[in-house]
């Protein structure tokens, strides 16, 4: 017996295609993996990618249900330059929300975050400086976080 594995489903009108293929173009290491057509048409009825090495299976199962912000994939990045080049790509046609959070045209919400938060949010030293100053952003800014660190430190 092969053990279990377990993907994300996640729910698309009919735009799951076009979502797999935005997505696996923005990030490195990632791909479609398989797109099963609708019987007697040329759409898309799953899709499954692989994105950042995370297996996702995207389903154009029509209007019934619609994502929301109560689940994002988050994308820990390094670099300013790579926080606004996906806030550009993914908020295009999509709705900018606070703490880094965004949907995109798909509804698909997402988290794009400095890797340095989750350490200035485990420490008990930077933590309420550094949250105070995010909690005023909607996209992060790294430089203005840094400083909320180091005065916290200082």
């Amino acid at each position: 017996m092969t053990a279990p594995t377990a993907t994300t489903c996640l729910w698309y009108d009919d735009t799951a295609e076009e979502a797999a293929m935005l997505y696996t173009s923005l990030f490195k290491d990632s791909r479609i993996l398989n797109i099963t057509r609708q019987v007697g048409s040329d759409k898309a009825f799953i899709v499954e990618m692989e994105l950042l090495g995370q297996r996702y299976t995207m389903m154009n199962g029509g209007p019934h249900y619609k994502l929301s912000p109560a689940v994002s994939i988050q994308v820990y990045v390094e670099t300013q330059e790579e926080i606004d080049t996906l806030w550009a790509a993914l908020g295009e046609g999509g709705e900018e929300m606070r703490c880094g959070w965004l949907a995109d045209r798909f509804g698909l919400s997402w988290q794009i975050l400095p890797k340095a938060l989750s350490q200035w949010m485990s420490d008990p030293k930077t933590a309420p400086a550094v949250g105070a100053a995010f909690l005023q952003m909607v996209k992060f800014d790294i430089a203005t976080l840094q400083r909320a660190a180091d005065g916290a430190t200082s």
